[in-house]
């Protein structure tokens, strides 16, 4: 569950920048980020879309790895914060709060890293969808001894 949290909250906040990049502060990240929805891709294959909100709270999907199930997460308000201009992030079962290196890379996109650990970083491109819920096929009429018992008796 931890490594599930890390994964939806390293994705939705790098390097250095190259030509026509930009590092955003927070203010910067705020305003390009904020209630916006992404998806996003990340060095070890972990994938999703999901949104920040004003309030810190983050919601979205991921698929660890890039393995597995997509699952749905939400992590409550105050998750995401502001310390020193940067973007941190305060996850239960986590002995520490990461800060991440935010940098604008077009118009629509940024990538996010993990302060001091580069290498760990997700890219962002705005758009994306989160499914919140998905409807796992028809039902089927009951079979073998069921079958007569679902009838409505005359």
């Amino acid at each position: 569950m931890l490594r599930t949290r890390l994964a939806l909250v390293l994705p939705l906040l790098a390097a250095s920048p190259a030509a026509g990049q930009e590092i955003m502060n927070a203010s910067m990240a705020r305003e390009f980020v904020a209630g916006r929805q992404f998806h996003y891709t990340c060095f070890d294959g972990t994938n999703g879309s999901g949104r920040a909100f004003e309030d810190g709270s983050v919601a979205g999907t991921l698929r660890v790895f890039g393995r597995g199930e997509r699952r749905y997460l939400h992590l409550p308000a105050g998750t995401l914060y502001i310390k020193n201009d940067k973007v941190c992030a305060t996850i239960r079962g986590l002995y520490f709060s990461p800060c991440f290196n935010l940098t604008k890379t077009s118009e629509t996109s940024f990538r996010g890293a993990v302060s001091g650990l580069s290498f760990m970083y997700c890219d962002f491109n705005r758009g994306g969808r989160i499914q919140i819920a998905r409807k796992r096929g028809a039902r089927s009429a009951p079979q073998g001894a069921l079958a007569g018992a679902a009838r409505a008796r005359p």
